[in-house]
């Protein structure tokens, strides 16, 4: 039988505001990630996932989104979106988009209808607040921006009125998922795309959907420790799953569009900030979402005790429901592994072995644009940050807008090929530095990140994973691990500070840096494969 292409399919996430500029105005947009879509075949990538295009005030980077169904004015039309789909199924490219069901838009016309109708609330949760006069917040509850998760409306009349929830910015008001309206909608949304031909969909935050019954305080300690999260009575409640398995049986059946080549099984992947790892197993059980992102991977520290137990905890978790590990080392909401990982030369370093690490490794796997490049992580000046963690801190935390800093493609000075506009006209500055990183620089360059991920991704195809948990050995301090990918291929990390010998039997592959010899120096990757199974 041949597997399901989501179990060990790259994903390339394009971030489209600051990908690629198609019409000058400094905005990445869809006709520009069109363009584009070349670099993304050479690469050697399953598929791609485009982040939110929909209409949007931007007040969280798009994911505060005013129309489910449409696509902002600045990033093209639908049938810019409906090109990029053909496009890239042309290419043998399959395609996800976002679906943010836990939060609309403030602007949203089902909230704006709230702000004025009080039979309309019921799509949110308003609650009264606490108080003799209603002026406390009606719980306890935070938000992961910081600041409490409640904001108090006036009534159309000049009257103070309820509280909403919104876990994340005032602008991105929660839905009540008890709602049916709720429901219904949401999978009318889900149709909407699915007929436009996408081949599936990540699930924004998709362990908050639900509230505990009467919304009980949360207690101390929110958002400080995302290990704890599945206690919080926010997040992962039980009545998610059988929501999940609701949309897995519509993407399962809901026929394939007009035209399209032949059916393709749709995906579901989940963005959940869940890690403890039973119930982390449960989104991805039989009949529901196939994939979810595995973030204790993502931030691990450059350790090897530490990996190796992420690796083989991870892996053992989803054996257990007989899914596999969705591996991510990026994304954009995460400080680039670059930087990370220390900066400089030894932060670029770690970056190549942990990228041939991920790769290496049984399941599927994604790859935030600009990795591939070793983009380190940029600074945005004060008066250029978007992301509203910076105002609910109290100019505190900078938030995430370092890693959305659009790509250089070509050239010398900004913007780097991204677009036609004036540096000072690009969506986030890019730094005077980048002329190094450009996709035009690395290109040919055998020695380059972008080389790297080319031949790894070849490499990756060329040895299927063996189905089940890694093999992994390696000495109890931690100073190397090797886990196996199947019997033809085997990724050897070198985390200590002496250089860590290869087995005589062993064939090098590929290594993220030159070997002394068949010696690993320290900060390396390295493929290998016993040299009775070379050609």
């Amino acid at each position: 039988m041949t597997r399901a292409w989501w179990r060990d399919a790259v994903t390339y996430e394009i971030y489209p505001r600051a990908f690629a500029d198609g019409n000058g105005d400094g905005v990445g947009d869809l006709p520009g990630a069109t363009a584009r879509l070349g670099h993304l075949a050479h690469l050697g990538v399953d598929s791609v996932w485009i982040t939110p295009f929909y209409p949007s005030p931007l007040a969280d980077g798009g994911y505060d989104i005013a129309d489910h169904t449409g696509v902002a004015a600045d990033l093209g039309t639908p049938a810019d979106f409906d090109a990029l789909v053909t496009a890239a199924h042309a290419l043998g490219l399959k395609v996800l988009v976002d679906v943010v069901p836990n939060h609309t838009s403030d602007h949203h016309p089902w909230f704006q209808r709230a702000l004025k109708d009080g039979a309309a609330r019921d799509r949110y949760l308003f609650r009264p607040g606490r108080g003799t006069h209603g002026e406390l917040p009606p719980n306890d509850w935070q938000s992961a921006f910081g600041g409490p998760a409640w904001t108090r409306i006036t009534e159309p009349d000049g009257t103070p009125g309820p509280w909403y929830l919104h876990l994340h910015a005032p602008e991105q008001p929660d839905l009540d998922w008890r709602h049916p309206e709720v429901v219904s909608d949401f999978e009318r949304i889900l149709v909407h795309w699915l007929d436009r031909g996408v081949d599936g969909f990540r699930v924004d935050v998709a362990h908050a959907l639900f509230k505990a019954d009467g919304l009980p305080d949360a207690g101390p300690g929110q958002h400080r420790d995302a290990h704890r999260n599945h206690l919080m009575p926010y997040y992962d409640q039980p009545e998610l799953h059988p929501l999940f398995r609701t949309w897995r049986t519509l993407l399962d059946e809901h026929p394939a569009p007009a035209g399209a080549v032949a059916p393709r099984e749709r995906v579901l992947v989940a963005e959940a900030g869940i890690f403890d790892r039973e119930r982390l197993a449960r989104y991805v059980a039989p009949g529901e979402m196939q994939q979810i992102f595995n973030f204790a991977f993502l931030e691990c520290p450059w350790d090897g005790r530490a990996m190796r137990e992420v690796v083989e905890r991870s892996a053992q978790g989803m054996a257990a429901v007989g899914a596999p590990v969705t591996w991510v080392l990026s994304s954009h909401d995460a400080v680039r592994p670059v930087t990370r990982y220390g900066g400089g030369p030894t932060g670029a370093r770690r970056a190549r072995a942990a990228a041939l690490l991920m790769l290496a490794l049984p399941g599927a796997a994604y790859v935030y644009q600009g990795e591939e490049l070793g983009l380190p992580q940029a600074h945005v000046p004060d008066d250029r940050i978007q992301d509203p963690q910076w105002e609910r801190s109290g100019h505190t935390e900078r938030g995430r807008d370092g890693c959305r800093v659009p790509l250089p493609w070509k050239g010398t000075e900004p913007p780097y090929g991204f677009g036609e506009s004036a540096p000072g006209a690009c969506w986030f500055p890019q730094p005077a530095d980048w002329a190094a990183y450009t996709v035009a620089e690395q290109d040919g360059d055998p020695d380059s990140m972008l080389t790297l991920y080319r031949i790894a991704l070849r490499a990756r195809r060329a040895h299927p994973a063996a189905d089940g948990p890694p093999r992994v050995e390696g000495p109890a301090d931690g100073s190397w691990f090797a886990v196996a990918r199947s019997d033809e291929l085997t990724c050897l990390v070198n985390f200590g500070t002496e250089a860590v010998e290869l087995d005589a039997s062993a064939e090098v592959v590929l290594a993220s840096a030159p070997l002394d010899g068949r010696r690993v120096p320290t900060d390396t990757a390295v493929w290998i494969t016993p040299k009775e199974k070379q050609q």
